[in-house]
């Protein structure tokens, strides 16, 4: 959810209608939660912000504070608490316990949970429902790091014997979500960094894996432990990886926790003066000190990310997207610690000298930003500060990079003996767990024939079939009644060969890779009318490619600037995005150009054209 960096659209305040109504569903949502216990997250007197992104999420919180809640889709449905919320409430949610350090690093670094990675009590799997909020815990820490929903019921879940993927990951320990965070806020109860430290496995997932157990636990049975995509359709790993990595886990945990706890006596001590060093600047800044940070704040927004084409602006606008990234490194901005304490107070006070015009808004009650004059002696005497845009564009440049990186595609079909050729991988000595590309299958058949010497002597273009090479390529493909060929031409038998295999898929896309079973599926891309004549494309198979449909529905919505949903296919597996107006031929060229599938996977379906 938090993977990728997604801007905010827009923060506001919510009125005291939307808080009865958000205190309502997280009530509704928590039953662990008591009204004692909501009032203590989001108290009846402070000010509730919302945070609106351009994916739909929205993130709620006490203004000035932490990210508290958030929405996936906007529309109160699925809301779930940070982990900022989990550290105040523990136990607002049920909660799964992980094995050890090893299974916290995958899950810290963003992949989903899966049930080999769970510690199961003595008294057996909970019970649970899909689609159910959970976090996630580690040994000896009442501190969650993660929260998520669940895939399938723990009926469903024991009758696969424990296997697959049991929570879908939201929102963990130092995603996006927390970084924004962390590098705009400093905590002033302490309790961040005194639950962090307190939990060696925290640390764990940011130290170097130096060790052969760790490395190979990391290398080899990563996917079927924590984050294998495909609970259906994929390549059967069986119980052995999963059983190998539980094992490995449980052995070799005592000797990590000692080696991470040692770092961590040094690093406690370090990110305590460091806090104590961040508490003494804030408490040195006198009030004087503040407004004068808030005027120049407030001139650096105006001369580089303030645009007259974007006026009228709401203040909250104004405060959160523009005047708080331009304020110095290692300053926090409290505009109650103000001479003004109110925002609206504040901006009144700039109209009043004419530098702005401000006019509150009698239906929001909100200082909106009308006009800025650009003549005003303090503006033209203040010289901002350019470092700041070169560090933007550095950014963007970097961002550009990796993302074209990770866009990198790579498709390879692959094999995999089945009944009908097992004997002839045998004959052989081949491996009949392995996958194989098509020359190299082709290889192993051709193998055989001169082991036994198939080659018709008087035709060197032809193969005489034996007993096991007849049954391999047409047992079971031949009607009854029907005669079984003699021969075959060389130039045939490779693809004969090929189709009696199981055929699977490989796609890799950065460093991401997955193999998957039978087929590779194409992209669907539709177009069709829905009522008042009106056009909608529909796009489906991503996930088959690698792509997140909600980051190419954001990237569609301000390429062809139109509205874009994502909802689930009707009566299948996986997710679409639905854009509005006829731009089947745009999307298709976006996804060859920018994603780099091959055309012949691209499926194309135009219902308006007569």
């Amino acid at each position: 959810m938090f993977k990728k960096a997604v801007e905010a659209k827009a923060q506001q305040r919510l009125s005291g209608a939307d808080r009865k109504k958000l205190k309502r569903t997280i009530r509704d949502r928590f039953p662990r939660a008591s009204d004692a216990d909501i009032d203590a997250l989001l108290p009846p007197k402070a000010e509730i912000t919302v945070s609106k992104f351009q994916n739909r999420v929205h993130v709620y919180g006490v203004e000035g504070g932490f990210p508290l809640f958030f929405d996936v889709d906007g529309r109160g449905s699925e809301i779930y608490p940070t982990v900022f919320a989990l550290w105040k409430l523990p136990e607002m949610l049920p909660y799964f316990m992980l094995k050890g350090g090893e299974v916290s690093r995958f899950v810290i670094g963003g992949a989903d949970l899966m049930f080999p990675g769970i510690s199961v009590a003595a008294e057996g799997l909970p019970s649970f429902s899909a689609s159910e909020p959970w976090a996630v815990k580690v040994p000896g820490n009442p501190a969650p790091i993660a929260v998520g929903s669940t895939t399938m019921s723990s009926a469903e879940a024991l009758k696969a014997g424990l296997r697959g993927k049991a929570l879908r990951i939201m929102h963990y320990y130092r995603d996006l979500l927390w970084e924004s965070v962390e590098g705009h806020y400093v905590p002033n109860s302490g309790f961040l960094e005194d639950v962090v430290l307190e939990d060696p496995s925290f640390l764990a997932s940011n130290q170097p894996s130096d060790s052969s157990e760790g490395a190979t636990c990391e290398s080899d049975v990563q996917q079927s432990c924590v984050n294998n995509e495909n609970t259906e359709g994929s390549v059967d790993v069986n119980g052995a990886i999963s059983d190998a990595c539980a094992a490995s886990m449980q052995n070799d945990s005592e000797n990590a926790a000692k080696e991470i706890t040692t770092d961590a006596s040094d690093l406690k001590s370090t990110a305590n003066v460091d806090a104590a060093k961040l508490d003494i600047e804030l408490l040195s800044l006198s009030i004087e000190d503040v407004d004068s940070h808030l005027d120049r704040c407030l001139l650096q927004a105006l001369h580089t990310t303030v645009k007259d084409k974007d006026l009228p602006m709401p203040g909250s606008t104004l405060w959160s997207n523009h005047v708080l990234p331009c304020r110095p490194s290692g300053i926090t901005l409290d505009i109650k610690k103000s001479s003004h304490k109110k925002l609206s107070k504040w901006l009144q006070a700039k109209s009043s000298t004419g530098l702005i015009t401000v006019k509150e808004d009698k239906y929001k009650k909100e200082a909106m930003l009308i006009s800025v004059n650009r003549g005003h002696p303090e503006y033209l005497q203040f010289k901002p500060e350019k470092r700041l845009v070169e560090k933007v564009v550095q950014a963007g440049d970097s961002a550009a990079s990796e993302s074209r990186s990770q866009k990198a595609l790579e498709v390879v079909e692959v094999y995999k003996s089945s009944v009908h050729v097992n004997p002839i991988f045998a004959s052989v000595g081949a491996d009949t767990g392995k996958l194989y590309s098509a020359s190299e299958a082709t290889d192993i058949v051709f193998k055989y024939i001169e082991k036994e010497n198939l080659v018709k002597q008087t035709k060197k273009a032809t193969v005489v079939l034996d007993a096991t090479l007849c049954d391999a390529l047409f047992k079971g493909a031949i009607k009854k009644g029907s005669t079984y060929p003699t021969e075959i031409h060389k130039k045939d038998l490779g693809a004969t060969f090929i189709n009696r295999m199981q055929a699977h898929h490989m796609v890799t896309r950065g460093g991401e890779s997955v193999v998957r079973k039978g087929v590779l599926k194409t992209v669907q891309i539709m177009t069709e009318r829905r009522q008042g004549n009106k056009k909608v494309t529909k796009v489906s198979g991503l996930e088959t490619f690698l792509i997140d449909p909600e980051a190419l529905a954001s990237e569609l919505q301000k390429k062809f600037a139109c509205s874009t949903t994502v909802a689930e296919l009707p009566g299948k597996k996986g997710l679409e995005v639905l854009i509005q107006g006829g731009v089947i031929d745009d999307v298709a060229r976006h996804l060859l150009e920018q994603y780099g599938i091959p055309k012949r996977y691209i499926e194309v379906l135009d219902k308006t054209r007569k």
